[in-house]
């Protein structure tokens, strides 16, 4: 059994998906998706576990070697992902009976849990398999789920924000499988090992430069990079907040992994920082996206639309420390990945509270929250104060590679860009707290009473990490360190 487990991963949540229309009750089709997330986060462990003691794992589907055969590829940097992905699924998964009874029609709680798992499964399956095509497949079968779970809100304008998503992710998706198309047509093979040895005898062609270009801005759309961010904010904001919580911590985590896989596996570094003027077109981009979206955030009147514009902020953040191309700067990125999974879902989660007692996540709404929703409120300070990258909490771990890396470069003048950027989000997330704990309730809202315990419960699971992980780094630090070193093929 521990043999198929790469496999397993993927096959589990993308079979178990249709089996949710056999279980009619709802409190059935969740108990099943939580145990199939759960599953799929036990699977992850191991994989971890054993790639950190044996190495890489590949797993040949069919029995067919690659490069002719279909290949499961399970490295350190695929096995974090896997960790991290289904962690935040079934964490999240725990809140998600009582979080939809109230944004979602009854009659469509079935088809939440399908979605939920053939997004999970798809995001898995780009994250283990070692083709390219299959990489556009399973991009497909979690995109056009998200699309859906982004539409099943109640709210008229998820529908506009779903469309917009849609648009832009075919787009995105359309650009991947061109570039995919291109790279078959120059080597003849699917397969990234394969591939990793073969485009080196085209690397200066202008196809191979065609496809890397149309990856790039296929993938950046995908993982909202500014300036091609605009489907980010409505669709995060008009989805039902299970769904956001879902999909902040995973897609465009997702679809870093995808660039850090591509650039550095598949093309190459040297083709990848040398070739092309990447690296200064990632920094410039990475800066403005801190900044653009930092300040956006802090007008913001809208809670879900403020934390919508901080995650395009902090996605600039991981692209600054990929543009710096050093293993130190990798690490901060793979880090702050984790770090940042860990935040948002911690945050997205106590907003799904406070929608659920007061039915609106405004910012005017939430005057007098941090006296009657204490253990709410106090769980979106914590997560903003990571966000922020005070001690003790995760966001500092991440944020102080990030400057350790820029100043190991000389790019002094950068470090203190960073620097200043956080203090940007301190101006956003003050915002929230002055409002909560220095205003009187507004009187249209009346008493408001505590979030129920099941959704305090994995609320405050994922806060407890945001401080555990910002105290002990082992596992994170050791983990994005030795993945970051084994992509830039140095020794451990």
């Amino acid at each position: 059994m521990l043999a198929h487990l790469p496999i397993l991963q993927v096959i589990v949540p993308l079979l178990a998906a249709p089996f949710c229309l056999i279980l009619r009750r709802a409190l059935l089709v969740w108990l099943f998706a939580l145990i199939v997330s759960g599953s799929a986060f036990l699977i992850s462990i191991t994989l971890l576990q054993q790639v950190l003691a044996s190495g890489t794992i590949s797993y040949d589907l069919g029995g067919w070697s690659p490069p002719w055969g279909i290949e499961y590829r399970i490295d350190k940097l695929s096995a974090y992902l896997l960790l991290i992905i289904s962690a935040i699924s079934t964490v999240v998964l725990l809140a998600a009976r009582i979080s939809i009874q109230k944004e979602i029609p009854a009659d469509r709680h079935t088809l939440f849990y399908i979605l939920y798992l053939l997004s999970l499964a798809g995001m898995l399956g780009i994250i283990a398999t070692g083709d390219i095509f299959n990489v556009f497949v399973f991009l497909e079968i979690s995109s056009l789920s998200a699309y859906s779970l982004i539409a099943l809100g109640k709210d008229r304008r998820a529908l506009w924000a779903s469309y917009q998503y849609l648009i832009m992710g075919t787009i995105g998706a359309t650009f991947i499988l061109i570039s995919i198309g291109l790279m078959y047509q120059m080597t003849g093979t699917l397969n990234m090992e394969d591939l990793s040895r073969r485009l080196p005898e085209v690397a200066q062609t202008r196809t191979l430069f065609a496809a890397f270009a149309f990856f790039i801005v296929g993938v950046c759309l995908k993982l909202a990079m500014f300036p091609l961010h605009l489907w980010l904010p409505n669709a995060y904001s008009y989805a039902p907040s299970i769904v956001t919580a879902f999909l902040a911590a995973t897609a465009t985590k997702v679809a870093i992994y995808l660039l850090i896989r591509f650039t550095f596996s598949v093309f190459g570094i040297s083709f990848s920082f040398t070739a092309l003027p990447l690296q200064t077109i990632f920094l410039l981009l990475g800066l403005l996206g801190i900044f653009v979206a930092s300040t956006a955030a802090i007008y913001q009147e809208n809670v879900k639309h403020l934390f919508a514009y901080s995650s395009i902020a902090q996605i600039g953040y991981m692209i600054v420390g990929y543009s710096i191309g050093t293993t130190t700067g990798l690490m901060a990125t793979l880090l702050h990945l984790f770090n940042h999974a860990l935040m948002k879902s911690a945050l997205f989660l106590a907003l799904g509270a406070v929608i659920y007692r007061i039915g609106s996540a405004q910012l005017s709404a939430f005057q007098g929250l941090g006296r009657q929703m204490p253990f709410t409120m106090a769980a979106i300070v914590v997560g903003g104060l990571s966000l922020i990258g005070v001690p003790l909490t995760v966001g500092f771990v991440s944020k102080w590679y990030l400057i350790l890396a820029t100043i190991e470069n000389g790019w002094w003048p950068v470090a203190v860009l960073i620097l200043l950027g956080s203090l940007l989000a301190i101006v956003y997330v003050w915002r929230i707290v002055e409002t909560a704990y220095f205003k009187e309730p507004a009187a249209s809202i009346g008493q408001v009473k505590e979030a129920p315990l099941a959704f305090l419960v994995p609320v405050w699971v994922l806060v407890a990490a945001n401080i555990y992980f910002g105290i002990d780094t082992r596992l994170s630090i050791q983990v994005a360190q030795a993945a970051s070193q084994s992509l830039f093929g140095v020794a451990p």
